[in-house]
């Protein structure tokens, strides 16, 4: 079985080929992926601690005027 797919496509005046890798490479499992992702989210932890953080307290803010705007009525 080839591991390379050929596609011909025509646009107008411009045509050409594309060829496309169908499991070529490092062959990689769902789980495998899964752990990679979850590896190397560990490297980014600051980050999404600090986009938490600013995230809640923007909802806080938001929550608080629009608590200060109904209690106006």
């Amino acid at each position: 079985m080839s591991d390379s797919v050929t596609i011909e496509q025509s646009i107008g005046t411009f045509e050409g080929t594309k060829n496309i890798n169908v499991g070529g490479g490092e062959a990689m499992g769902d789980v495998q992926a899964g752990i990679e992702f979850i590896y190397h989210m560990r490297e980014h932890l600051l980050d999404v601690g600090v986009a938490t953080i600013y995230c809640l307290v923007v909802y806080a803010i938001v929550l608080w005027i629009k608590k200060r705007f109904s209690d106006d009525q």
